[in-house]
């Protein structure tokens, strides 16, 4: 009697549970995703305005030299003229790196003061994926069978061995730049059609999401011992 009166409640437990790990990974994944924009956004904003006051003269004068265009476009015309200057800035900048004297100077600057900084790691990544820059070191995702049973953990190859054994980095989540090692004989790697970049989403957020993962589950069987 006491067992059929807990069911009900154990039941409405498992639902509550189940779905407030739904809405926290999820939420926690959006702000993951949202955060490095947000910061990049701000960031911007703040150089804009540091170089707008910073040559406040020089876009006054000019705005006076251009005085027959309307007064509505003095504004825009300012605005122009800083957004040109900070893409030019970061055109020489871009242009001085790729000189072996600019990369030895910026990979001092950044080790020594950049790594530092608070979030500047995060604009980075978030730049560099804007931009298409992002190189994953993965080449592919995989189901693996790290404890060599059924249960499958999402990994990303890194590499392939001539003796058969395949490196995978298996992520944790919801911060994929940690995680495990793993070299495994072929067997129990099982290659899945899934993008790397859908896959390090539903990393991110612990799993939810990882349908395109699952639905290819029974394609993958369990290997035969020998």
């Amino acid at each position: 009697m006491n067992s059929c009166i807990l069911c009900p409640t154990t039941g409405i437990d498992t639902m509550f549970q189940r779905t407030k790990n739904f809405l926290k990974t999820t939420l926690l994944g959006g702000i993951i995703v949202i955060l490095p924009i947000t910061i990049l956004i701000f960031a911007f904003r703040w150089l804009f305005g540091v170089v707008s006051n910073g040559i406040k003269p020089l876009t006054d004068l000019v705005v006076r030299i251009i005085s027959f265009l309307p007064e509505r476009y003095d504004q825009l015309i300012a605005t122009l003229i800083v957004i040109t200057l900070i893409l030019g800035v970061c055109f020489l900048v871009g242009l001085f790196i790729r000189t072996r004297l600019g990369q030895l100077i910026y990979n001092a600057l950044e080790s020594g003061i950049l790594a530092k900084a608070p979030g500047y790691k995060m604009v980075k990544e978030t730049v560099n994926q804007f931009f298409g820059r992002k190189q994953s070191p993965f080449s592919s995702v995989a189901l693996v069978q790290i404890f060599q049973n059924e249960t499958m953990v999402t990994a990303f190859v890194t590499d392939r061995h001539n003796n058969g054994t395949v490196s995978v980095f298996v992520p944790t989540g919801p911060n994929p730049t940690s995680g495990f090692i793993y070299h495994l004989p072929e067997k129990y790697v099982h290659p899945v059609d899934v993008p790397v970049e859908d896959a390090m989403r539903s990393v991110i957020s612990c799993g939810a999401g990882s349908d395109m993962l699952v639905k290819q589950l029974p394609n993958v069987t369990r290997p035969t011992e020998t």
